[in-house]
């Protein structure tokens, strides 16, 4: 009898686990869906808004596939009390990996569009003009900072139009196009 109950238990509990009776442990499409559509609330911010359609899908589709690797279980992600901000740390993670300072991430933190507004760049650069202020750009970055962390605190603290940053700006335009800023600093009355 005892022999007959054990047999019952374990094809009870195999049965149990392969009609899922445990908690799934890969994501299902809807699931991964459903991420994304969190993540589109994140599009807004700056690195990711100068982002095309496609470099937007390859970044959301690290994000999730980060989420999901540490998360195998999707109910147990998103019934954490705070899984908007773990998002959050997981997109600003990736974006801190994605920013070594070359040519294809400058163009992201420092669009052509804001530069020509701040009077940074001449109006009308095409292609190729953009990408040598965006090479000679990433290579004082890495000269001037030496990790990727002491860069991301630049960009986060650069918050004055006489930055360390915007001069790093205003010289490769100055070398690249022969285009000179006039710094007035204003002084209070």
């Amino acid at each position: 009898m005892k022999r007959f109950l054990l047999s019952v238990s374990v094809l009870a509990l195999t049965l149990c686990s392969f009609i899922s009776c445990s908690q799934q442990k890969q994501w299902s499409r809807e699931q991964r869906q459903n991420l994304r559509q969190m993540l589109r609330d994140y599009r807004a911010m700056v690195y990711l808004n100068n982002l095309t359609e496609a470099e937007y899908m390859l970044f959301a589709d690290d994000v999730a596939a980060a989420i999901e690797q540490d998360y195998p279980v999707y109910t147990t992600f998103i019934e954490m009390p705070a899984v908007n901000d773990t998002v959050q740390v997981y997109v600003v993670t990736t974006i801190v990996e994605q920013l070594n300072a070359d040519v294809r991430n400058m163009r992201h933190l420092f669009p052509y569009k804001d530069l020509v507004a701040q009077n940074i760049l001449p109006s009308g650069l095409d292609r190729v003009q953009q990408t040598a202020f965006y090479r000679c750009l990433a290579q004082r970055v890495n000269t001037t900072y030496p990790t990727i962390d002491s860069f991301v605190n630049a960009v986060l603290a650069d918050t004055t139009a006489v930055s360390n940053i915007s001069q790093l700006q205003q010289q490769c335009a100055a070398d690249l196009f022969d285009w000179q800023i006039d710094i007035v600093e204003v002084v209070g009355q």
